[in-house]
């Protein structure tokens, strides 16, 4: 999907057919996604199904949220996405059942060769964990696995995978695992 050996800076990274798809659906985000009231959760639902996107049963996600490309957007059941979430998936982003990401939170599958002469773009995928949950303004870079379970901490970056586990709770730059998360009964 991505162009090979392109100048990132003065040309296109993408084919025409990517762009033309990504431009008819910011069309439809601007005109029937981010109008539509609070409440309407199916209804984005339906318009993410119809661009492609992968989604389990009890998806929330709010007006304001982006999807960059939904062909490559798959979500779970019982998953909630929060106001302002930017989900930049240039390669295929998934989500967990139960997991929520959070305001803010921004889901970055991009970056540049930034050794190569023309700063080539390159993409990797995203997978959030089962239960996980990714909090306000947390950034989560390409080619990240968050582990079930996990808690990515407010304003966190989580630019690797983390080596030591599910179930960890994560904060800071670069995230750290600052203790275990244990859920107990309501």
């Amino acid at each position: 999907m991505i162009l090979e050996g392109v100048d990132s800076r003065t040309g296109p990274s993408f084919s025409m057919s990517n762009r033309l798809a990504r431009g008819l659906w910011g069309v439809v985000w601007l005109t029937l996604f981010r109008p539509s009231p609070r409440p309407l959760h199916a209804w984005r639902v339906a318009l993410l199904k119809l661009f492609g996107a992968r989604i389990g049963a009890h998806f929330h996600i709010h007006a304001s949220a982006r999807v960059w490309a939904p062909w490559q957007f798959e979500a779970g059941d019982h998953v909630g996405v929060g106001e302002g979430v930017n989900f930049y998936n240039m390669a295929r982003l998934t989500i967990g059942d139960n997991a929520v990401i959070s305001q803010g939170a921004h889901l970055c599958g991009g970056t540049h060769d930034y050794n190569a002469a023309n700063f080539q773009l390159r993409a990797a995928p995203i997978h959030i964990g089962e239960r996980a949950w990714v909090c306000t303004e947390a950034f989560i870079g390409p080619g990240v696995t968050v582990p079930p379970g996990c808690v990515v901490g407010a304003r966190a970056v989580m630019m690797r995978t983390p080596l030591d586990g599910a179930w960890g709770v994560y904060t800071g730059n670069p995230a750290v695992r600052v203790k275990s998360r244990v859920i107990r009964d309501a």
